[in-house]
């Protein structure tokens, strides 16, 4: 039994605009709804057909390969808190690092500052103040297609390795005391970064990931499966959904999806 991550959860008050700004962002094509908008290879801005889990239709979901974005909308703008959880985007050379940051800057990114200081990668916010990198060329990220890594701040990288690699089925390629980092088995798409950082977690963050079982697990069997790890039920108002809200051990919050 394990679970794998589809996609990356962006709340929004406008998921449209922000939903298209990273469907430009990474190349990639959108699916819009009423709430939600998906953003994904292999989509073909068609019509929407969207279930309770996500868009359907016109394309394969979950993506094989790539872990995809999610902007759903919410009443509440984003506070002035950094997310504890955020997108490093590849480049392929520093020609492309400044042709992306200046693409990016003309679609309503913004310089972000949270303290980075002098670094070879370049910190900027989405339209409503998400922040992320875009990343120097690194020989590591070559193959990860546009989304490099997705970070999340933590105060225990040892740990946070420790549950979620017993929550999913992707591989721990490196553990130290700074950082954790972890990648599909297949070894394809981004890879997942632990990243020791300080402070410690105040508000609930504008981003996470959804989780999905295989088919044929069980998604309660998996629920419980998290829960004996040291997850925590999260009740955000969300109601009777197909799916399961919750949190790591360190407070950060994700979702188990229903299978389709």
């Amino acid at each position: 039994m394990a679970l794998r991550p589809v996609q990356v959860n962006i709340k929004a008050l406008d998921h449209s605009a922000v939903g298209r700004f990273w469907a430009e962002a990474l190349g990639w094509g959108v699916y819009e709804g009423p709430a939600v908008t998906y953003v994904g290879p292999g989509v073909t801005n068609a019509g929407p057909v969207v279930t309770d889990i996500g868009p359907v239709g016109g394309f394969v979901w979950p993506d094989p390969v790539a872990v995809c974005v999610d902007v759903v909308t919410v009443p509440e703008p984003k506070t002035t808190t950094k997310n504890r959880v955020h997108l490093d985007l590849a480049t392929t050379s520093a020609a492309h690092q400044a042709e992306l940051v200046a693409r990016l800057q003309a679609l309503g990114a913004t310089p972000a500052h949270v303290g980075q200081g002098n670094v070879p990668w370049t910190v900027l916010a989405d339209p409503e103040g998400n922040e992320f990198c875009v990343l120097e060329p690194r020989e590591i990220y070559r193959d990860t297609g546009p989304i490099a890594v997705v970070v999340v701040d933590c105060a225990d990288p040892r740990a946070m390795a420790r549950f979620w690699g017993e929550a999913m089925d992707w591989t721990l390629h490196e553990v130290t005391d700074e950082h954790a980092v972890l990648r599909s088995a297949k070894g394809v798409g981004p890879y997942l970064e632990f990243l020791r950082t300080p402070g410690v977690k105040t508000v609930p963050d504008r981003i996470h990931l959804d989780l999905l079982p295989y088919p044929g697990d069980d998604k309660a069997a998996e629920v419980a499966r998290l829960r004996a790890l040291g997850a925590t039920d999260l009740d955000l108002g969300q109601g009777d959904v197909p799916w399961t809200c919750l949190t790591d051990p360190e407070g950060h919050e994700f979702c188990v999806l229903a299978p389709s």
